[in-house]
């Protein structure tokens, strides 16, 4: 018997004082949305990424419109609620999740993001990102403009191209794929992979089975290698319950409830 479980954590970092990241667990939806630093009220941007994204969650046999719909009307409720004039003008988050959703008959796992927030997919011990970061130095990137690796320390590293609360709204990247057994996917936002590149990252995943332990432990290194950023993360383990004659990719919904970090603190949490 297959099933779902997740781990999150989240951390302001030793710089803010204000945590502006969000995530959300389960029990089919898993998102963190990240307020846009710098921009008024981007604490308030992010909780409404994730109280519009929750609503998804008892929905019975969701698709990927379904998703991108409740991404669209997000954006008009940020827009709407900063009106220029006020202390929310000009706020915005990133978003990147995974959400299983039913095409043609069968479950997939349906991976989105707006901004640089990631979601990584870690499975036979090989770490891949699925997400492409809408910034500028992913474009740079790209263009062969800069290296990858000089993309971290680059000064316009923060610059994001991409984000809720933009008129005209902006397009989500979706990816669409079976799930697998055993795969383990991460959501994080770029308080994390600012600190650890991605081999630390996957030493970790690899390094600590349980999906709980992983997220505290990846929080917990990006505070040490200097926490200049709050750090979220949620971690997605699809495992396999032995003894189960029951189909291999029947997903079983977590016992849990849904979860969401609205952080006032360092806090994690375990769904299961």
């Amino acid at each position: 018997m297959a099933s779902v479980r997740a781990g999150m954590a989240t951390d302001p970092g030793r710089v803010r004082q204000v945590n502006e990241d969000r995530a959300l667990a389960g029990p089919d939806l898993f998102a963190v949305a990240d307020g846009m630093g710098g921009h008024a009220a981007g604490d308030v941007a992010s909780s409404m990424a994730v109280d519009r994204l929750a609503r998804l969650v008892r929905r019975p046999r969701l698709t990927p419109a379904d998703v991108t719909a409740e991404l669209a009307a997000c954006n008009r409720d940020i827009l709407a609620a900063a009106q220029p004039g006020t202390a929310r003008a000009g706020m915005g988050t990133t978003v990147a999740g995974l959400v299983l959703v039913n095409v043609a008959g069968r479950q997939h796992w349906l991976v989105f993001n707006i901004g640089d927030s990631r979601v990584y997919r870690f499975v036979d011990g090989q770490l891949v990102r699925v997400t492409i970061d809408h910034s500028e130095v992913e474009e740079l990137v790209a263009s062969g403009a800069i290296a990858a690796n000089e993309a971290r320390s680059h000064p316009r590293r923060s610059v994001v191209t991409r984000v809720l609360g933009m008129n005209p709204p902006p397009e989500a990247d979706v990816w669409l794929f079976p799930p697998t057994p055993g795969e383990r996917f991460l959501i994080c936002s770029d308080g994390l992979s600012s600190e650890l590149d991605d081999p630390d990252i996957a030493a970790v995943l690899r390094a600590e089975p349980i999906a709980q332990a992983a997220a505290d432990a990846l929080v917990a290194r990006a505070v040490a290698a200097g926490g200049r950023d709050n750090v979220t993360v949620v971690v997605v383990d699809h495992v396999v319950d032995t003894g189960s004659d029951l189909e291999e990719d029947t997903l079983r919904r977590p016992r849990n409830q849904v979860s969401v970090v609205v952080p006032g603190r360092p806090h994690s949490g375990e769904a299961a």
